[in-house]
């Protein structure tokens, strides 16, 4: 059984007011599923970005602004957002409070491709499972 505490998990630093873990995916053994957990600081944003594999986005704490496609949301505490593969989406956090999010994924490997690089020289094309693959 695989288990991690969403009150008490460690979180890389991953961007501006951005910090983010990958849980579980298939280099930890998991079958089908990919989970990611990540936190935004008031204001900072999660690039816009597609992923592989569909994405449900749980919101834990706080409240974000939500663009998937064309559509752009509101989305607090407890709500759940699906992102259909390939759909580009990104958050950023309009609340007061440090944005707590848990994605999960219906792959066990995750290509994840972002429209801008979260930092000059990172990396563009993150795989969740895999090593991080740079452009």
């Amino acid at each position: 059984m695989y288990t991690f505490d969403l009150d008490d998990f460690e979180l890389a630093p991953a961007g501006p007011g951005l910090r983010v873990s990958f849980p579980l995916h298939s280099a930890t053994g998991t079958a089908s599923t990919a989970t990611v957990l990540f936190e935004l600081d008031p204001g900072a944003e999660l690039n816009v970005h597609t992923d592989s594999a569909e994405e449900l986005l749980i919101i834990v704490q706080g409240t974000a602004e939500a663009r998937v496609g064309d559509e752009v949301g509101r989305l607090e505490r407890h709500q759940v957002a699906l992102v259909p593969p390939m759909a580009p989406h990104g958050l950023r956090n309009i609340g007061d409070d440090v944005l707590r999010v848990l994605g999960t994924f219906s792959a066990s490997t995750v290509v994840s491709t972002f429209e801008q690089p979260f930092e000059e020289g990172g990396p563009q094309v993150l795989v969740i499972g895999a090593p991080v693959v740079y452009d």
